[in-house]
């Protein structure tokens, strides 16, 4: 017996395998998964929608509450809020940028400084005639109220009544103001102060103003 036919009896072949055909997918199934995530986009997308019709019915209906017909641009305050918080957000930002330390204490002596600065500076950006120009777009003239300053009327219209309600206000315009003076005092102390020294000496010598013509008037 030849070794061939020895190998062949010790080791017979081993039996051929089938393999089956893979099972048929299920009819639809590739396409349901495909469709899946577009099926899940098209039925959040008009939920959104709901949702954003349900927020904007309430927002209106509690500003026709709050006003009782009045037009009151609760909108208009609600973006001033927005930009205002923006923009103490952008002057955080520079500070940490920048690295600036924050004043463990201001002084006493800045605060009054940056009282009367803040005061003088209000009160020309919202009354005095020469800054008319910057309320033009938002306010009407009416007369005058007082020494070097004038009466203005807002306009109406949505957020050009805000601005102009904004910038006619010397006490709306403080806080901007205020806002500017304590960042100037964090980023350029120097330059800060000495503004704030040129409108406080400004204001002083407006109160003298007023004083020498009382005193004048009396006086004859």
């Amino acid at each position: 017996m030849s070794l061939d036919h020895t190998t062949a009896a010790r080791y017979p072949p081993a039996p051929a395998l089938h393999l089956l055909p893979p099972a048929p997918a299920a009819h639809g199934s590739h396409l349901l998964r495909m469709g899946r995530p577009g099926m899940g986009i098209c039925t959040a997308m008009p939920e959104l929608m709901t949702l954003k019709e349900r927020v904007s019915r309430s927002w209106r209906r509690q500003q026709e509450e709050y006003a009782h017909g009045e037009d009151f641009p609760l909108g208009g305050y609600a973006t001033a809020m927005s930009v205002y918080g923006g923009v103490v957000a952008a002057i955080a930002g520079v500070i940490r940028l920048t690295g600036t330390s924050l004043p463990e204490r201001v002084g006493p002596w800045d605060t009054v400084l940056t009282a009367i600065a803040t005061h003088k500076l209000s009160r020309l950006i919202a009354k005095d005639p020469v800054t008319s120009p910057l309320r033009v777009p938002f306010t009407v003239f009416e007369g005058t109220s007082g020494p070097a300053e004038l009466a203005e009327e807002v306009r109406d219209g949505g957020r050009r009544k805000t601005v102009g309600e904004l910038i006619s206000c010397p006490f709306c315009v403080g806080m901007w103001v205020a806002t500017g003076f304590t960042a100037g005092h964090v980023l350029m102390p120097r330059t800060t102060r000495l503004a704030a020294t040129t409108l406080a000496v400004l204001a002083g010598s407006d109160f003298l103003q007023l004083a020498y013509a009382y005193a004048e008037q009396h006086a004859s």
